[in-house]
């Protein structure tokens, strides 16, 4: 019961989400341009984890460390950082 809530949810959510992006005629070029944000966010979490600048960081690339970074940015990566040295 549970599970076809969350199914039917999901499906409402894509249906509004696709009647936003066509009705306003957005296109997609924004697709491209968060493309680029992500393969950006991953590509500054992989520097930071291989360039051995700071040898105690190690930012795992996941969905939300890399999705952190799609958002916020540079300020992203030393939000990371930061959270990485204090908390472990």
């Amino acid at each position: 019961m549970l599970r076809m809530i969350a199914i039917g949810v999901l499906v409402l959510s894509v249906v509004m989400l696709s009647l936003i992006v066509f009705r306003k005629k957005l296109g997609f070029g924004w697709l491209s341009l968060f493309g680029v944000h992500l393969v950006l966010a991953a590509l500054a979490i992989y520097v930071v984890n291989f360039s051995g600048l700071i040898t105690q960081v190690h930012i795992p690339l996941n969905p939300a460390t890399i999705g952190a970074v799609t958002v916020l940015g540079l300020p992203g990566v030393i939000m990371l950082i930061g959270l990485r040295i204090i908390l472990f």
